[in-house]
């Protein structure tokens, strides 16, 4: 999560200052308007449920991800989670569970037990959708291959322990460099296990060697081989003042802009049988973009 959530408190702030104004002034956007592919949210952070489902509906997003604590049966917040569901299903979204932790590789059974099971119990979701960056463990620098091996388990896990609801994964878009076997790569056998992946292809332009269009390829073409969906993820929260942060994220842009470029996304994408839209993180950057 440290590569996608950073910022993301310090930016929770920013969803207040939102306000009704601003919603209302999106459904006028002729931006959100040309969005012609399927697009989900990341939310992990939200205030309001109206609000949120007043972005998604003005974005024309069609699916939540929404971030669901440990043990959320006897959570404080399984109040507030029923609320936006119960507003999002209303309003025809389809809503998954969101959770992960870098700590779940080397304890998944800790994971299922109060995680995917009581968030099971609670009946509000139609997926589970995990994020889980096993890269930003040490392990991962001093003995990836085992680190692998774990992260393949515990999604091996993750999927059974969840029974039919189907199980979608984040991943970065760098998965095809990372051996997984000796005659394999980590992105296809994530996929293998997995109904579903997003790829953090983060980049606020589509073309160029080094733009979203081109290195998602190499996932859009696993999930092709494989025949699972592959969503192409982007930012907009603040990452950072270095330019490497800077360019993963669409922070600063305004939603005109980060159309235009997803537009060139889609249609590029398009030509894939595993294209399955985009999905953006998150509600809060979203949010705080300007029209």
């Amino acid at each position: 999560m440290r590569l996608r959530r950073r910022g993301v408190a310090a930016a929770a702030m920013l969803v207040a200052m939102v306000g009704s104004a601003a919603l209302s002034a999106l459904s006028a956007l002729p931006s959100a308007a040309a969005t012609s592919s399927p697009r989900a949210m990341w939310v992990w952070v939200w205030q309001d449920a109206d609000s949120v489902v007043q972005l998604a509906q003005a974005r024309r997003v069609q699916q939540l991800f929404v971030g669901v604590p440990p043990d959320v049966t006897s959570s404080s917040q399984l109040t507030r989670l029923r609320d936006l569901v119960t507003r999002a299903r209303a309003a025809g979204l389809r809503v998954d569970a969101l959770g992960g932790d870098a700590g779940w590789v080397d304890n998944p059974t800790w994971a299922v037990d109060h995680w995917v099971k009581p968030t099971l119990a609670t009946g509000l979701f139609t997926g589970l959708h995990v994020d889980v960056e096993p890269w930003t463990t040490p392990a991962w620098s001093s003995n990836r291959s085992t680190t692998v091996t774990k992260y393949l388990a515990m999604l091996d896990r993750l999927v059974a322990a969840s029974g039919r609801t189907p199980v979608e994964a984040d991943i970065p878009f760098w998965f095809d460099e990372v051996k997984a076997g000796k005659r394999s790569t980590l992105d296809k056998e994530t996929m293998r296990r997995v109904s579903a992946v997003t790829v953090m292809a983060y980049r606020n332009t589509a073309a160029g060697i080094d733009g979203t269009i081109a290195i998602s390829q190499a996932e859009l073409a696993s999930g092709a081989a494989l025949g699972k969906p592959v969503r192409i993820g982007q930012e907009t929260n603040y990452l950072g003042p270095e330019p490497t942060d800077v360019k993963q994220t669409f922070y600063g842009y305004t939603v005109t802009q980060m159309e235009a470029q997803l537009a060139q996304v889609d249609t590029a994408a398009a030509a894939s049988p595993s294209y399955a839209g985009t999905a953006v993180h998150d509600y809060t950057g979203y949010a705080g973009l300007a029209p």
